[in-house]
């Protein structure tokens, strides 16, 4: 509790300094700032150089940066030999998840439990939303930040000594005293707290949330969807179709900032801002198990997601089942999806296209995803204990299908669905 409101009080500090300040630029001498530093407000320039700093990993070498590229919507493996996987500080030390992006990641609310209408019965029911990974066990951005710099699979700092020490003795320790007082370092764990909230408000800026994509100039009457995109577009809001919208939410008027009027698009919001394609909860999709992953050699491994996020009991509602929440992952933004193969939570789908044929064709074919036990039988759902199984979502469209009946949608709606999906793809920034 004391390190989440010390966050939360670096947080609010430094929002204190960057809006209070907007005439202030402060740089470090060492750096001269580059032409896409020149409009970034003092922390987010600290949180800029915190990101890209391959000094804060041990050994150094790996930043936030080398993982969350730019070049590729703030997602990568940094040059892994396993594509799904990220490459991390240590020789040969691998992820075991596919990086999210950090694009639109400041939209997640906290993690919480919330109600939410079931798409199948209509009825309220209480289900998991928010929070920052794949299993939320971050709060919020600076959470998030936290985490990698002391995983000793990731950034393998020892302690939180170690990473304020980095920076104290860098080259933009007296950026890092402009922003948050001379004081800064006498206090490591406040500073830490602080150097995250940095990183934070920096994944924060613009540059993290462009809304710049083929589907938002459509939004605002600046482009036109070809007929292939638009059909795309129709079937994605199906609910008898594709059903994408259902978890992949957007439309919903009240956006970032309240900015931008809500307008008719059957009923949706003509703002970007209100189109974040997720709605940030957990669904339990039942993806092929990956063998490429070393850590699924051993065939008793399984990645089962939300119900081993750290502290979990502790927002569930009295008497919530815990554990039909395994093999649940995070909804993400479908935004910049046509950018960030491989596919799923494991990096399972090499193309965009298999992803999204999966939904369709998982239940009418699975012998196109799943390989065959000893027995002969498909081994369907094999990423999950059979006591899982039952998790699965089988029921919401298009889910809702048996083997040897037509999937919901055929293989000419699926690339229409796929070339709709491109248009979410943001401009590349100028």
């Amino acid at each position: 509790m004391r390190a989440k409101s010390e966050r939360k009080a670096a947080i609010i500090a430094l929002l204190t300094i960057v809006f209070a300040t907007p005439s202030v630029r402060a740089a470090d001498a060492n750096k001269p700032l580059k032409p896409d530093e020149l409009m970034l407000m003092p922390g987010d320039l600290l949180g800029k150089r915190l990101f890209e700093d391959k000094a804060l990993s041990e050994p150094r070498g790996l930043a936030c940066a080398s993982c969350h590229d730019a070049r590729a919507a703030y997602q990568g493996n940094n040059h892994s030999p396993v594509p799904a996987l990220a490459r991390f500080s240590s020789p040969g030390s691998l992820g075991s998840r596919k990086t999210p992006s950090l694009l639109y990641a400041m939209r997640s609310p906290p993690f919480a439990f919330t109600t939410k209408k079931n798409d199948v019965t209509g009825l309220p029911e209480i289900v998991p939303v928010g929070g920052q990974f794949r299993d939320g066990r971050a709060d919020d951005l600076a959470a998030q930040v936290e985490g990698p710099l002391l995983d000793k699979r990731e950034m393998n700092n020892p302690s939180r000594e170690a990473v304020v020490a980095k920076v104290r003795d860098g080259a933009y320790a007296t950026l890092a005293r402009d922003v948050f007082g001379a004081d800064l370092f006498k206090d490591t764990a406040s500073a830490f707290g602080k150097l995250a909230a940095a990183v934070a408000s920096y994944e924060a800026t613009a540059r993290f949330r462009p809304f710049s994509s083929k589907f938002d100039e459509w939004l605002e009457g600046r482009a036109l969807l070809s007929a292939r995109e638009a059909r795309g577009f129709e079937l994605f809001k199906n609910p008898a179709k594709g059903n994408c919208i259902s978890c992949h939410d957007g439309g919903t008027p009240g956006g970032d900032d309240g900015e931008g009027p809500a307008g008719a698009i059957t009923g949706l919001s003509r703002n970007p801002k209100d189109w974040l394609f997720t709605d940030f909860t957990y669904d339990v999709l039942g993806a092929p198990r990956n063998p490429r992953i070393p850590d699924n050699a051993d065939a008793a491994h399984y990645d089962l997601g939300l119900c081993e996020r750290p502290r979990l009991a502790d927002f569930a509602p009295a008497g919530y089942d815990l554990k039909s929440l395994c093999g649940a992952f995070k909804v993400p933004t479908l935004r910049n999806v046509a950018v960030t193969a491989p596919y799923m939570h494991n990096g399972v789908f090499r193309t965009l296209r298999e992803a999204v044929a999966f939904y369709f064709t998982r239940d009418t074919n699975p012998e196109r995803w799943y390989p065959k036990a000893a027995n002969g039988h498909v081994a369907k759902f094999n990423d999950l204990p059979i006591e899982h199984h039952r998790n699965v979502n089988v029921r919401q469209a298009p889910y809702d299908r048996k083997p040897g009946e037509a999937p919901r949608a055929t293989d000419a709606e699926i690339d229409d669905i796929v070339a709709f999906l491109k248009t979410l793809t943001d401009r590349p920034a100028r």
